[in-house]
């Protein structure tokens, strides 16, 4: 059993907390905008098409703050010292509309909020006490005070994104149980978890984002890896959670952050922080596919080779604060932010900084000052979207915090004019100019793998064709795209919606084509001696599938509008053939061929003759 102050003690810090704070606020609400969030390339925008920065703060707490050894009643064993009991941290001595009007007041409208696959499954209440500033709470479980921790910030107009991040209930990060998703349970646990969450809060429209997991990262023996395979492929398994998600709720956004550590902490042996560096190789492609955010976390005592330790695990790697500020702008942008930066790329799409921050009241370690103004330059540079670490504390001089109580309910906020080092620097950031208002409509290009297995990422063929090619592995573009491009592999396609935008018909008619029957040597043969597979007449490719190598069949979609037939053959067997660039390396280390923007695939030409393995050849591109 926790250890309880009782309910008597729990309503006289209530009073203290209302008394010490009632005139310090202004209630607000956070400015207008309409839920659900998008993105258009390296933006997110809301309903109407308007930039909305994800300017956001991590309210932790949700997915505990336990450190893993000692009596968990005792608070000394909690990090900090400060015990959540598996909610949003400071519910015991601060009435939630006062914390909230707090995040208001330094500029944030938008909360990453943590959340464990053992809280959610907790059913035991609350003890009265955990909740004594907020007394509506009590006889609720963890999950429920949650839920009303979420309504609260959403009716205020902050936009809430739920964080996985833990499995179970105790403070991140390191070798604690928590490295991956599958560590303690297993992948169709932790996305079976997820789908409910989305479904707990569908209707509330400003629950606008799911971070599916926090800080990926080696347990003893293992790490993970992007794309390669196995229990550890996190590429893989953050993309089969986003189709489960989106099938569940397309409206929401889906964040992936990129992988936090590999390797073994020692000179001598290999190890890195690869953050985004590997999604220019392999990105994901959502079922709605502008609905996807990468996300990365930089701390300045930790470093793209340091993995923050001081002692065992320290290397002699550079840090962040290590770096000048010019070689510190490229580590992050050649990490992460590239990912934003680069137009028109398969990968291309908003870069959140979902964590990063620095000790502020007390801390005068130059270093730390440095890294943290040069880092804030960066991301008014980059106009980058960005979530602090972390807003609330309730300690004395309460480290990282951006706003602190005491056990008393006395605040000591960043604006609170106390010698916070950081506020001015806080306020550059908030008033930064920026991208504002509406928002271009930008190009998709969206990659396609066949790497372990179907890539079917069209919700209407999910729903209506099922397995159509059963014993293939097949692929097939999002709904409102197109194939453009294949790779001589067999397994690399590109889509986009460049020139023609939604061009399937409504009726999302397909036809499957296994053989010649569509081939029109009217104007001659497009590719002599190959098999073609070619689409009807105003028909285009939207997917394929193959057999080992061989192509078994070229999924073709009925289009909204009449066609050209005006065509010429692309071959890439033996070497790249694109007519531009758009879409990025869409297929590294592959032959690769695709057509001009004003053209779309209507055929696949392959060979099984000897020593040919029936892999993608030449595509017929057509305007």
């Amino acid at each position: 059993m926790r250890f309880s102050l009782g309910k008597a003690f729990g309503l006289c810090l209530c009073l203290a907390s209302a008394a010490v704070n009632a005139a310090r606020f202004t209630p607000r609400d956070a400015p207008a905008w309409t839920a659900p969030l998008s993105t258009r390339g390296r933006y997110v925008v809301d309903a109407n098409g308007n930039r909305f920065r994800l300017q956001g703060g991590n309210w932790h707490g949700g997915s505990g703050t336990y450190q893993g050894s000692g009596d968990i009643n005792d608070d000394a064993n909690h990090s900090g010292g400060e015990n959540s009991h598996t909610m949003p941290l400071g519910l015991q001595y601060v009435p939630i509309d006062q914390i909230i009007d707090s995040f208001l007041e330094i500029g944030v409208n938008t909360i990453r909020l943590q959340f464990s696959n053992q809280m959610i499954h907790d059913t035991t209440p609350i003890q009265d006490d955990w909740v004594a500033a907020n007394p509506q709470f009590r006889g609720m479980t963890p999950l429920q005070v949650y839920d009303a921790v979420i309504k609260a910030l959403t009716d205020r107009g902050i936009a809430v994104i739920i964080n996985n991040h833990t499995t179970t209930s105790r403070w991140c990060c390191g070798v604690d149980g928590n490295e991956r998703w599958d560590t303690a349970q297993s992948t169709s646990t932790w996305i079976s978890d997820w789908v409910f969450m989305v479904n707990r809060y569908k209707s509330n429209k400003r629950v606008v984002g799911a971070d599916l997991y926090n800080e990926v990262r080696r347990d003893i023996l293992t790490d993970p890896n992007w794309g390669s395979g196995g229990s550890a492929d996190w590429l893989t398994a953050s993309q089969q959670a986003a189709d489960s998600i989106q099938q569940a709720n397309p409206d929401i956004l889906i964040i992936v952050e990129g992988i936090n550590w590999i390797g073994i902490p020692v000179d001598g042996f290999a190890h890195s922080r690869p953050t985004l560096t590997p999604v220019s190789r392999q990105s994901h492609t959502l079922l709605v596919p502008n609905k996807l955010v990468y996300s990365a976390h930089f701390y300045g005592y930790t470093g793209p080779n340091h993995s923050g330790a001081t002692g065992i695990g320290e290397t002699s790697d550079f840090r962040y604060r290590d770096f000048t500020r010019d070689d510190l702008y490229k580590v992050m942008t050649d990490s992460a932010a590239y990912v934003a930066l680069d137009k028109q790329m398969h990968y291309t799409a908003p870069v959140w900084h979902s964590e990063f921050g620095v000790g502020g009241r007390g801390n005068d370690f130059g270093p730390d000052r440095a890294w943290f103004q040069n880092y804030i330059d960066f991301l008014i540079q980059t106009d980058a979207d960005f979530a602090v670490w972390p807003l609330v504390g309730w300690t004395k001089n309460a480290g990282y915090a951006m706003i602190s109580w005491d056990k008393s309910g006395k605040r000591t906020g960043l604006y609170d004019g106390d010698g916070d080092w950081r506020a001015p620097i806080w306020r550059k950031l908030i008033g930064a100019t920026r991208a504002t208002g509406q928002i271009a409509s930008v190009n998709e290009w969206k990659q396609l793998r066949l790497d372990v297995g179907d890539f079917t990422q069209s919700l209407a063929v999910r729903k209506n064709n099922g397995d159509w090619d059963n014993g293939a592995y097949k692929a097939v573009c999002p709904d409102n795209l197109r194939l453009i491009g294949l790779g001589h592999s067999s397994t690399r396609g590109l889509c986009t919606d460049v020139s023609y935008g939604s061009l399937w018909a409504s009726d999302r008619a397909i036809e499957v084509v296994y053989d010649e029957r569509h081939v029109d040597n009217s104007k001659g043969d497009w590719a002599g001696g190959y098999t073609k597979y070619e689409c009807p007449a105003n028909y285009f490719a939207t997917g394929w599938a193959i057999r080992g190598s061989k192509v078994s069949t070229v999924m073709c979609a009925k289009a909204s509008k009449t066609l050209g037939t005006k065509g010429r053959t692309v071959w890439f067997d033996q070497g790249d053939n694109r007519a531009d660039q758009l879409g990025g390396d869409f297929g590294v280390g592959q032959y690769k061929g695709s057509c001009a923007t004003n053209e779309y695939i209507k055929g696949v030409a392959f060979t099984t003759r000897i020593f040919a393995n029936g892999a993608p050849a030449a595509i017929y591109c057509v305007q």
